[in-house]
C-alpha cells in the first residue's frame, strides 16, 4: 500500500482533480441552465431542451477529461464504479484501486465546494441546489435504471476499447453521458457515479436515495465486466484512452 502511494500518488491526485473539474463544470452549467434568474433558463422554457444542453456540456466535459494530458496518465476513471469494474477484470491492482476510489470521493466533494465558493448562493438555490442527483419516479425504478445505464456504458467502454476503434472509447463514453442526461435523468437523476452523487449530497445536506447511487452503478458496471469477460478473451488496459506515448502503470509501458 505504501509503495503504491509513493509510486503513483500523482495519478491519485489526477483522479481527484479530474472529478473536481467535472463537478465544477456540472455546477456551473447547472446554474446557467436551471437557476430561475439565468437568462438561458428564462429563454429556454422546455426542460428537455435544457437537459439536451446539459448533456452536451457534460458529455464534452467527460471527453475533454479523458483525452486531456491528465486523463491520458491516470486513465480518467473519475468514478469508483469504473475502477471496481477494472478491478474485477484484473486490470488494476487492489492497492491502486483503493487509492483511486478514495481520491475520486475526495475530488467529488472538493469540486462542489470550489464551485460553491465561485458561484455562491446561486448554486445553493433550488434549482440547481448543488446539482443533487435524486430519484423522481420511485426508488425501485431509479435503482433499475441506474443499473441499466451503468451496465450499458461499461460494456460499451470495454467493447470499444478492445476493438480497432479503441481511440474512440472516450467519445463513446461522452456520447452516452450526453444521451443519458437528456433522456434518462428524469427517472433516476442520472448519476452512475457514487463519488459524484456524494459530493453534491454532502454539500447540500441531502442524502435522499443515496443508497441507490452507492449500489446500483457499481452493480451495473460489475455486471458488464463479468459479461464481457465471459464473451471476450481480449486483454485490455484500465485506461479509457491508452495513449501510446504516455507511460501506463496498468500495462507497465
Amino acid at each position: 500500500m505504501i509503495s503504491a502511494l509513493r509510486a503513483h500518488w500523482r495519478l491519485y491526485l489526477i483522479e481527484a482533480a479530474s472529478l473536481a473539474v467535472f463537478m465544477i463544470s456540472a455546477c456551473a452549467f447547472g446554474v446557467l441552465l436551471e437557476h430561475p434568474e439565468s437568462p438561458v433558463r428564462q429563454g429556454i422554457q422546455d426542460p428537455f431542451h435544457r437537459r439536451v444542453l446539459m448533456g452536451m456540456a457534460m458529455g464534452l466535459t467527460a471527453v475533454g477529461i479523458i483525452y486531456s494530458r491528465w486523463g491520458k496518465q491516470s486513465g480518467a476513471h473519475i468514478n469508483p464504479s469504473v475502477t471496481l469494474a477494472f478491478l474485477r477484470l484484473g486490470r488494476i491492482k487492489s492497492s491502486d484501486a483503493l487509492f483511486y476510489i478514495g481520491a475520486q470521493f475526495a475530488g467529488g466533494v472538493a469540486g462542489v465546494l470550489i464551485a460553491w465558493a465561485l458561484l455562491g448562493a446561486r448554486l445553493a438555490q433550488d434549482p440547481p441546489r448543488f446539482v443533487v442527483t435524486a430519484p423522481s419516479m420511485g426508488a425501485g425504478s431509479a435503482f433499475a435504471a441506474e443499473i441499466a445505464i451503468s451496465a450499458v456504458l461499461m460494456f460499451v467502454v470495454l467493447s470499444v476499447s478492445s476493438s480497432r476503434f479503441s481511440s474512440y472509447t472516450g467519445v463513446c463514453a461522452g456520447a452516452l453521458v450526453a444521451i443519458y442526461i437528456a433522456l434518462e435523468a428524469p427517472l433516476s437523476g442520472m448519476s452512475m457515479n457514487p463519488a459524484r452523487t456524494l459530493g453534491s449530497a454532502l454539500v447540500a445536506g441531502d442524502a435522499t436515495g443515496l443508497w441507490i447511487y452507492f449500489t446500483a452503478p457499481p452493480l451495473g458496471m460489475l455486471l458488464a465486466a463479468t459479461v464481457h469477460r465471459r464473451i471476450s478473451s481480449a486483454v485490455g488496459c484500465a485506461k479509457l484512452y491508452h495513449a501510446p506515448d504516455v507511460h501506463c502503470i496498468f500495462c507497465q509501458e
